[in-house]
């Protein structure tokens, strides 16, 4: 299956019938596609009415720099800054950060979209990509905060997603702009990079994202392209039985596994549920590889958004005001 991105704020006749197509299962959403909450809004709809079965909509809205709905929205910290509050008050950084997850799934799911791609579980080790989108360095304050994540997210009936398997916290190189290996071996990362995402498992995460990084110690290709990492370390060992995710194909370091037919593939043959396509350049040539595939298109019916108020329920509740308040309060406003 495919969760495809489209160009901008309206839809095109060719998306329209990128839509009617059977591997296309859902729509995530960019900076591109937005204009303001009520566009979202009407985008989401219209989105939904194009579709000839239920779309997973989708977004990364996790805060600070990764943040893309902006005017009408709160100005989400970003994760860096509960691990200074955790240090002072374990409990008080624990629930501030459930009500971070509160208040940003409630704001997506007033906009007519399913979920926000979070939380980051990776360690923050130093990643040029990841920076201030990890909670901590350290494994186990991750895995609280993961697990608190997810409880303000299934709070709002939105599905949480763990990102990004195994673990991108600890190499250097950005991913969407240059290959990445890990030379650690698979004990290592058990006992460091694996461990939120065991907790995140165990708090009910509904999906997991994979990443671009090659731990040449557990298997040669990206973890993405793994059926090592996939199949046997996450499903059997690990006991996940959610949806995978791939990570975007249109980053470099996806590049190994030839062109877009062969990225599709390999993701798909590894055991990837569902591979994302957030460039719409690129969904021509995704569809025609997914030609003659069997595809699981009912997998992703667990992740669309259940509940939630509209905007005006959600500004109507003392809560939305309130948790505003207490992050700016305590982290201070994001840009």
């Amino acid at each position: 299956m495919l969760v495809i991105g489209v160009a901008g704020t309206e839809l095109t006749a060719q998306e329209r019938d990128w839509l009617q197509h059977d591997a296309v299962a859902g729509v995530i959403l960019f900076k591109r596609n937005f204009a303001s909450r009520q566009q979202v809004a009407e985008l989401s709809a219209a989105l939904r009415a194009a579709a000839p079965r239920p779309l997973l909509i989708c977004v990364d809205q996790e805060g600070g720099r990764v943040q893309r709905f902006r005017e009408g929205y709160s100005a989400l910290p970003p994760l860096q800054g509960f691990d200074a509050l955790y240090a002072q008050d374990p409990d008080a950084a624990l629930a501030l950060a459930e009500q971070h997850a509160w208040l940003m799934a409630s704001e997506v799911r007033a906009s007519g979209v399913d979920l926000s791609f979070a939380p980051v579980v990776d360690l923050g080790r130093g990643n040029r990509a990841i920076g201030d989108r990890a909670f901590s360095a350290d494994p186990q304050v991750v895995a609280a905060f993961t697990r608190a994540y997810v409880r303000g997210m299934h709070s709002v009936g939105m599905a949480a997603t763990l990102k990004h398997f195994p673990g991108h916290g600890t190499v250097l190189e950005d991913t969407h702009v240059d290959n990445a290996s890990d030379p650690r071996s698979l004990d290592e990362l058990r006992a460091l990079d694996l461990i939120p995402f065991a907790a995140g498992i165990d708090a009910g995460a509904d999906a997991v994202m994979m990443a671009h990084v090659v731990y040449p110690q557990v298997a040669p290709e990206p973890a993405g392209y793994s059926p090592r990492w996939i199949q046997q370390i996450l499903r059997e060992q690990m006991g996940f039985r959610g949806v995978v995710f791939s990570d975007d194909i249109g980053m470099a370091a996806s590049f190994s596994a030839g062109g877009v037919t062969g990225r599709v593939h390999a993701h798909l043959d590894a055991g990837c549920d569902v591979v994302l396509v957030c460039h719409p350049e690129l969904v021509d040539d995704a569809l025609q590889a997914v030609q003659g595939r069997t595809l699981n298109t009912a997998a992703l019916l667990g992740l669309i958004g259940r509940g939630g108020l509209g905007w005006d329920g959600l500004l109507a509740d003392a809560r939305h005001g309130s948790t505003q308040s207490r992050l700016l309060e305590s982290l201070g406003r994001t840009v």
